[in-house]
């Protein structure tokens, strides 16, 4: 429960058959699967011959090149990758991390008492929506009134809540973000403060100052990764508590550190179930060959479950050690939040252990309309004091 569920027994075969083509349709072109831990690990290290500046996201990729290639940090090969990187690591560094931690265990601790026990509520909405918004709106410095704005559009630029949301409407609320932080960007241009906008504003790249797009495109990723990935991980976090009292009460009791429990349940959960690459020239992925122009899929979901990578796969076992999951990639592209992930998920879990005695949660909760991201779009949720 929290996890694949049902898609373990289809991955489980997908491993089996190694990797495999997944034929064109009259609307799309055909792509790679991979789903074994070590041929996805394999392949995102393998930066020369497979690229990530045409796209990384299967659904846009296969509608043709991303037009933020080359400018977003995800979506950049090296050498350009290596020092857009560079500058965004220092603007977003572990101490910056650390100077945010009272704070996110601060807003924790306050929405979880608030809803502790209320009786029945949506997680979801509650509690998953306001955290991660909040916090990577902390790091950019993001206006208070213009916060619930942007969590909109985000919801929608990768998932979507019901089938009646259009590829148009995740188009537009992307271009929204976008231009909002165009008119934040020439803000931090003309008034620069210490944060990472300002920071990318005036920073350089290959011996040129980033253009306002550039910096615009960075923050959208930021936010994109920051709010929906942290969204998911935290409502699938607390669906698996429920599903698994016995490690709840070892994360209660104290049995097993918060650290190690992190790393568990998002490999649990793996709230970003692939991300996708194209082929720079041939190359070889699991004994396979790839022709160069070929899209490659590489499946975290699947990864994270290989019974030749983790002990038990199908069980969670937040004591798991080592847990060299994929759960934030791997490689040069290894995601460049995953300390604020980690640390937002690490105070939930701590907040939770302090005020809540078991946690009750539905059933058979509605997932999110996509294939890019694993989560819920609502979770009744009770909290026991």
């Amino acid at each position: 429960m929290g996890g694949t569920g049902a898609g373990d027994d289809f991955w489980a075969e997908s491993r089996r058959r190694g990797v495999t083509w997944h034929e064109p349709r009259s609307d799309r072109p055909g792509f790679w699967v991979v789903s074994r831990y070590r041929d996805v690990r394999d392949a995102y290290v393998n930066v020369d011959g497979l690229s990530s500046s045409r796209g990384t996201v299967l659904d846009v990729l296969l509608r043709g090149p991303d037009s933020a290639g080359g400018k977003m940090l995800a979506v950049t090969d090296p050498p350009r990758h290596r020092e857009l990187r560079i500058l965004m690591t220092r603007a977003l560094s572990p101490e910056y991390v650390r100077r945010m931690e009272p704070t996110l265990l601060g807003r924790s601790r306050q929405l979880v008492r608030r809803w502790t026990g209320s009786g029945e509520f949506d997680f979801v909405e509650s509690i998953a929506d306001r955290m991660p918004i909040e916090t990577i709106c902390d790091v950019l410095q993001v206006p208070s009134s213009d916060r619930t704005m942007l969590m909109e559009w985000n919801k929608q630029t990768l998932s979507s809540t019901s089938l009646d949301d259009t590829l148009l409407d995740a188009l537009n609320a992307r271009n929204e973000i976008i231009l909002y932080f165009i008119d934040l960007v020439e803000e931090r241009r003309a008034a620069p403060g210490d944060d990472p906008i300002s920071a990318l504003a005036h920073g350089r790249v290959q011996g040129e100052q980033l253009s306002t797009e550039d910096v615009a495109l960075n923050c959208y990723s930021l936010i994109l990764g920051g709010d929906e990935s942290s969204r998911m991980s935290a409502t699938s976090a607390v669906r698996a508590l429920h599903g698994h009292p016995d490690q709840w009460r070892s994360l209660k009791s104290g049995s097993v550190d918060y650290d190690t429990a992190v790393e568990e349940l998002i490999r649990w959960a793996t709230p970003a179930m692939h991300f996708a690459r194209t082929a720079e020239k041939d190359v070889t992925v699991g004994g396979t060959r790839i022709a160069r122009g070929d899209v490659v899929s590489l499946w975290n979901v699947s990864a994270n479950r290989d019974e030749e990578a983790f002990d038990d796969p199908g069980s969670l076992n937040l004591s798991r050690r080592p847990n060299k999951h994929l759960g934030f990639g791997w490689g040069p592209h290894f995601c460049l939040g995953a300390a604020l992930g980690r640390a937002s998920l690490t105070y939930l879990l701590q907040a939770l252990a302090e005020s809540v005695t078991s946690i009750e949660t539905e059933e058979h909760p509605q997932r999110v309309y996509s294939n890019f991201l694993y989560g819920y779009r609502s979770l009744r949720t009770t909290l026991v004091p």
